[in-house]
C-alpha cells in the first residue's frame, strides 16, 4: 500500500510503500479517507515525541477518519507501531475506533479531532470546568487555541480571557477579553494581575515560556481568595523551560498540571475526543485547514503552520 513513510526522522515523511497491515486479535483495518497534521505528528515524525520509540521504518500519523469494512464512518487513533493514519489501511484496536456523527465531513473532523482534543481533556478530564467558570487560554490563536475558546464557549464560561501575539487573530476571536503577548513586559504584567483580580478559575497554557512565569506570578500575587486556579499546561511553543520560585505555588491556590498522552489514559483520550466531536455538531465548531494528496506529502509538509491545518486526502 501506499503511505508517508518516515525512514530518517531528520527528513520527515515520504509517499512509499510500505506493506500491508493484517488485522490482529481486537483490531479492524480501516480505510483511511483523511489524516490531518498536528504538533504531535511533526513531533514524533521528527523522532523529537516523548511517545516516539525509536522504531524504524514507521507511518507518519496518529488518527484520521475513515471507514471499516462493514461500511462505518470512524474516527480512529493510535494505531501501532510501525503503521500510523497517513496510508492507505491502517489497523487499529476496535477501542480505539469511534462512529463519526452525521454532520461533520471526513477532512474536518480530522483537522479537528487532535486539536479539539487536546482541549476538551484539558478542559474537561484535567481542570473539571464548570458552567459559569472564567477561562484564560494562553495561545488561543493557534488551531487547539482556536478550538479551546469554542468549547468553552459552548460548555458555559463566564468570562474568556484569550492570549496571543497577533492582534488580528485576537480580534478575530469570540472571546470576552484579550491580551496581546507582544506588549512591554511591565504592562502585560499589569494587564494579567488585573485579569487575575478579577479571578480567574482555569488556565489552559499552549504556549508556557516567559508569559507562563509572568501569568503563574499574577495569579499567586493577585487572585483573590481561596479558590483554586487550576492551570492546565499543554503545549509548550513559547519554550520547553520556565523559572518558577517555589513562593508562588506555596503562596497561593495554584493547581499546576498537564494534560496530553500520558497525562490521561488512552480511553480516557479516546473518550475526550468523542464527546468533542459530538459537541461539535451542536456547537458549530470550526477550524481553518487544506487539504492535500498524501501523494505530496514530502512538499506539504513543510508548508503546515498552526494557523491552517493540513489535512491528507486518501483513498
Amino acid at each position: 500500500m501506499k503511505a508517508a513513510v518516515v525512514f530518517d526522522p531528520s527528513q520527515g515523511p515520504v509517499y512509499a510503500d510500505f506493506a500491508e497491515p493484517v488485522a490482529a486479535e481486537n483490531q479492524q483495518l480501516i480505510q483511511v479517507t483523511a489524516s490531518a497534521i498536528s504538533h504531535v505528528v511533526k513531533s514524533r515524525a521528527s523522532g523529537k515525541h516523548y511517545s516516539f520509540d525509536g522504531t524504524l521504518p514507521f507511518i507518519a500519523g496518529i488518527d484520521g477518519t475513515g471507514v471499516t469494512r462493514d461500511g462505518q464512518r470512524v474516527y480512529f487513533v493510535f494505531p501501532p507501531t510501525p503503521w500510523g493514519s497517513m496510508a492507505q489501511l491502517a489497523p487499529v484496536d476496535v477501542a480505539h475506533c469511534l462512529p463519526l456523527p452525521d454532520g461533520l465531513d471526513d477532512a474536518t473532523a480530522a483537522a479537528m479531532a487532535n486539536p479539539g482534543m487536546s482541549a476538551w481533556a484539558a478542559l474537561v478530564n484535567r481542570a473539571g470546568f464548570k458552567a459559569g467558570e472564567t477561562v484564560l487560554i494562553n495561545g488561543a490563536t493557534g488551531s487547539a487555541g482556536r478550538l479551546a475558546v469554542q468549547i468553552a464557549r459552548h460548555l458555559g464560561a463566564k468570562k474568556i480571557i484569550a492570549t496571543g501575539r497577533n492582534p488580528q487573530a485576537l480580534a478575530s476571536l469570540n472571546a470576552d477579553a484579550t491580551v496581546l503577548l507582544t506588549e512591554d513586559e511591565s504592562v502585560l504584567a499589569q494587564t494579567l494581575a488585573t485579569h487575575a483580580a478579577g479571578q480567574i478559575d482555569v488556565v489552559i497554557d499552549y504556549l508556557w515560556g516567559r508569559s507562563a512565569e509572568l501569568l503563574l506570578k499574577a495569579l499567586a500575587k493577585h487572585v483573590p481568595g481561596t479558590a483554586p486556579v487550576r492551570y492546565v499546561q499543554v503545549g509548550s511553543l513559547a519554550g520547553q523551560e520556565i523559572t518558577l520560585p517555589g513562593a508562588v505555588l506555596r503562596s497561593s491556590p495554584i493547581q499546576l498540571m498537564g494534560s496530553g498522552i500520558g497525562g490521561l489514559s488512552l480511553p480516557a483520550l479516546v473518550k475526550a475526543t468523542g464527546e468533542m466531536l459530538n459537541a461539535a455538531v451542536a456547537g458549530s465548531f470550526s477550524i481553518a485547514h487544506r487539504t492535500a494528496l498524501l501523494a505530496d506529502v514530502a512538499e506539504a509538509w513543510p508548508l503546515d503552520d498552526s494557523q491552517n491545518r493540513t489535512v491528507f486526502q486518501i483513498g
